[in-house]
């Protein structure tokens, strides 16, 4: 019978051993967990292994003539090592629940439960009615052996009451974890008043940490992705106010208007009206179609087809060639028009091109304007032979173009560039994905 009890108690405290050991691993490999909880645990788990070890000494120690104080001193040590988590259990509720450790009425109380039962712990060792020792060196129950059992059965009904009290200040997993953690525990105690059951309340104590341990991680990890997902829509939401900047940028490009281009095209206007008219009514017809596309840009928060942007771009061309007459050709190769892109997309790179490029001592000004379709995207093409645009020397045009490429982006997922033009001059590029690559492209951001 001996024999099985013995197997019986290496088995457990081999198995407590073990369980602790995965807990501390799991603990030091695993994500999701704050410092503080990763230190409780770690400390936790490691006053398990300890309390392992002097169980498994304890009982070793029974086959060997030692010394019957360093017997009880070892029983003692791991009766000690086994009330400590009682403590760091009630700390970690606190921490939980956000309280302050030091002033809580909680943690006091449990202390001065601890006490007594560590100064009924230590009168062990001069009072002989805890523990009777057999002529073959066993040990066994004494009549006043449950008496230090009494503070740590208290200790942890209070734990219990202080964790329903708290149950509004947890989440649920966390709430069940610490009933799981002080329940079992309270039982094996109590059972342990009157049956001697030391190994099954080492391992009832490990089993109930791991199932804490568990189910608070998993709780951490759900609030990891909360957290996740709360920093996607803070970064969906910037996306939007950027897309919204950008587009008040675009109203206020529109609204600040050249003040020549406007007083030019109504002196052309007025002069044309005498030497021309019908050419005047033209260019009226073509700015007033610029206006009009200007101010439908302002109001407008999604992509515009291309062929609308294109109408846009030439009604500002129209009114330009009225006034240069000859020293501005524009030629127009886009034979692909069926895809959208934001509004005030081409037209103020055109107009950048006409404002920075033009040059009456250079010759005429070319635009070619050209459109593709490659790799399931969209290109725009804007080549002009004016003066080379130079970042560092300009930044006027950095503003708009600037502004351009991030609508592209935010609405599109389309890319500018600017390159010189080998012959002289510049070259701006649009890349504008197809619908299905724009999804893509967004589902991978």
């Amino acid at each position: 019978m001996n024999n099985w009890i013995e197997s019986l108690n290496f088995s457990i405290f081999g198995a407590t051993f073990l369980l602790s050991a995965i807990g501390l691993w799991f603990t030091f490999i695993l994500p999701g967990m704050d410092r503080w909880s990763r230190r409780f645990f770690i400390h936790f788990f490691a006053v398990y292994i300890l309390c392992c070890l002097s169980g498994l000494a304890d009982v070793v120690l029974q086959y060997y003539p030692v010394p019957r104080t360093v017997f009880i001193s070892l029983l003692l040590l791991e009766s000690l090592l086994l009330s400590l988590p009682l403590l760091m259990l009630t700390g970690f509720l606190l921490h939980c629940c956000g309280e302050r450790i030091r002033t809580s009425k909680l943690l006091h109380a449990i202390l001065g439960l601890w006490s007594v039962f560590f100064v009924l712990l230590m009168s062990v060792l001069f009072i002989d009615g805890y523990i009777r020792f057999t002529a073959a060196n066993q040990y066994s129950r004494g009549s006043l052996y449950p008496l230090p059992l009494i503070p740590l059965i208290a200790a942890l009904l209070i734990d219990v009451a202080g964790t329903i009290k708290r149950r509004r200040q947890l989440s649920r997993k966390v709430f069940l974890a610490f009933l799981i953690a002080f329940l079992p525990t309270t039982a094996a105690l109590t059972v342990h008043l009157f049956v001697d059951v030391f190994p099954l309340v080492d391992i009832g104590y490990v089993l109930s940490a791991l199932a804490m341990y568990s189910l608070i991680l998993s709780d951490q990890i759900e609030q990891d992705k909360h957290q996740q997902r709360e920093i996607l829509r803070q970064q969906q939401e910037i996306a939007r106010q950027q897309q919204e900047i950008a587009h008040e940028r675009a109203s206020v490009m529109v609204l600040q208007m050249r003040p020549h281009f406007i007083y030019n095209t109504l002196m052309s206007i007025h002069s044309l009206c005498r030497l021309d008219p019908m050419k005047a009514q033209q260019v009226t017809l073509d700015f007033t179609n610029y206006l009009r596309k200007n101010f439908n840009a302002i109001a407008s928060d999604r992509s515009i087809p291309f062929s609308s942007e294109l109408e846009h771009t030439q009604a500002y061309l129209a009114v330009e060639q009225a006034q240069y007459d000859d020293m501005l050709i524009v030629e127009y190769d886009t034979p692909h028009m069926h895809f959208r892109l934001p509004p005030l997309t081409l037209q103020p790179i055109v107009e950048n091109a006409v404002k920075h490029g033009m040059n009456p001592y250079s010759g005429p000004l070319r635009i070619t304007i050209r459109t593709r379709h490659t790799d399931a995207c969209s290109v725009i093409t804007v080549i002009n032979n004016g003066t080379d645009f130079k970042p560092s020397n300009d930044r006027e045009p950095h503003i708009a173009l600037q502004n351009i490429r991030q609508r592209l982006e935010m609405m599109c997922s389309g890319k500018l560039s600017i390159s010189p033009c080998n012959s002289g001059g510049t070259v701006v590029a649009l890349m504008i994905p197809d619908a299905a690559e724009q999804e893509e492209v967004r589902n991978n951001a």
